[in-house]
């Protein structure tokens, strides 16, 4: 599929939802036309080389792993949190190829995720009315008319906090970080806590001995290492994303140059609408996410919209549909789609349709619901005999206590002691690396019990 800068440009006269009630219209042209002049944020050749990866996971060749924060804040660029999101997903990544037998194809929700979607377009406290806070990107998270008031300059700031995170994580991958060996020293000690369970300890045991088996024959798991590490959001904000499009002449296409994977979120995949208009004109890899509201001939005009050419790694589909429903909703919607004969790559986000406010007025998820929904997902693809191709997260590598079980034992009284996350709770960085055992395990009994 060939998209031009004028196939670019139709979104515009489509209904786009979620889009912020900018106040000054012409400040927003001001903004893009300025963005329009910054250099890219990906390469073209980054893109493509993603959307070969992806095509190795719709094939049932590789698994992908894509995580990271629910909202990105324009101070979570410091080296030291860039670290420990890349410490994260290292850690898992590791699990989960040791499970699947499979190279992992490693995206971070990173270095764009600055807009959200909201369910609703305001908010009232104490009888005040204001504008629901939907990123760093368009407004502030305080509860005030000045930091609620959208804001188009602050797409500027989500570019220069942007290219400052891709710094910060092409630094520490340059100087080897994180390398085998010390993935696996972080596991090992994860492993030695007297909470995990014995199952965990086996896998972490097959690890080492799959490394000492490579110290045996002189390789060193110190210099070993993944070079590759690509990043996504959802294309959510179409002046920002248009702005930030660019022409390749190698490939005389146009490529969202905000990140090397964009996505249609639930509620912006209308399929009249500038959403899915504006994925169909770029060239990069890119993703739906699927609802339970979803039909099976919804799923399938996406995907026939979305990826005409058959293109595999061009199109992955990402369900979320809720512990409670993954396992009625989601095999008419693979069937039909494997039916088609159109190559994609099914992915699990275990996260959004299982959350719930606690009695403290907290919004949280519980472990068991978030592992409950991935094992009737790896069910759900093992009846039909298609590949369960990966999972997308909210995690974070700090110990934050915003979703409650797993072996970090959060409860509900715990949930305000280090609530941090701008929007959606995320799993913390023990319950990440919890959930890669209990997913890995899965590889191996596709039907096993979710954990506790």
């Amino acid at each position: 599929m060939t998209t031009t800068m004028s196939d670019h440009h139709t979104w515009r006269s489509l209904p786009a939802a979620q889009q912020p009630d900018w106040p000054d219209p012409t400040a927003v042209e001001e903004v893009v036309a300025e963005l329009s002049g910054y250099p890219p944020l990906v390469s073209p050749r980054e893109c493509d080389r993603l959307r070969d990866r992806l095509a190795a996971v719709a094939s049932g060749n590789a698994f992908l792993l894509q995580g990271g924060d629910c909202a990105e804040t324009f101070t979570a660029s410091s080296a030291e949190a860039v670290r420990g999101k890349l410490r994260t997903l290292a850690q898992m990544a590791v699990v989960l190829a040791r499970g699947s037998g499979l190279p992992v194809v490693t995206v971070g929700r990173i270095a764009g995720q600055y807009g959200k979607p909201r369910s609703r377009p305001t908010e009232t406290q104490d009888g005040l009315t204001l504008p629901a806070y939907r990123g760093e990107a368009v407004n502030g998270a305080a509860f005030t008319p000045a930091d609620r008031a959208p804001d188009p300059r602050r797409m500027l700031r989500a570019y220069h906090a942007s290219a400052a995170t891709l710094d910060q994580l092409w630094r520490l991958i340059s100087q080897g970080y994180p390398n085998l060996g010390q993935v696996h020293g972080w596991t090992r000690e994860f492993v030695a806590r007297p909470e995990i369970a014995d199952r965990h300890r086996r896998l972490a045991g097959e690890i080492e001995s799959a490394l000492t088996f490579l110290r045996a024959y002189g390789a060193n798991p110190d210099e070993l290492r993944s070079a590759e590490f690509y990043t996504s959001h959802e294309a959510l904000l179409l002046h920002y994303e248009a702005a930030l499009t660019r022409f390749d002449p190698r490939t005389r296409a146009a490529y969202a140059t905000s990140g090397h994977l964009l996505w249609i979120g639930e509620r912006t995949r209308q399929l009249d609408g500038a959403h899915v208009a504006f994925a169909e004109s770029i060239r990069n890899p890119v993703a739906v996410k699927l609802g339970p509201a979803t039909t099976p001939d919804d799923a399938l005009t996406l995907v026939e919209r979305l990826n005409p050419d058959a293109e595999p790694g061009r199109l992955t589909l990402i369900t979320r549909m809720g512990a409670d429903r993954i396992r009625d909703v989601l095999p008419p919607l693979v069937e039909k789609v494997t039916a088609s004969g159109v190559p994609v790559a099914w992915v699990c986000d275990p996260m959004h349709g299982n959350t719930f406010t606690a009695p403290s007025g907290h919004k949280t998820r519980r472990f068991r619901d978030v592992a409950d929904e991935v094992t009737g997902f790896f069910a759900v693809h093992h009846m039909l005999g298609t590949h369960p191709g990966g999972l997308h997260l909210e995690v974070t590598g700090e110990d934050v206590t915003e979703c409650v079980g797993g072996c970090a034992a959060v409860s509900m009284a715990d949930l305000g002691k280090r609530y941090e996350t701008a929007c959606d709770p995320r799993l913390n960085h023990n319950q990440a690396l919890d959930l890669a055992f209990e997913v890995a395990g899965l590889f191996r009994e596709p039907s096993g019990r979710a954990a506790a």
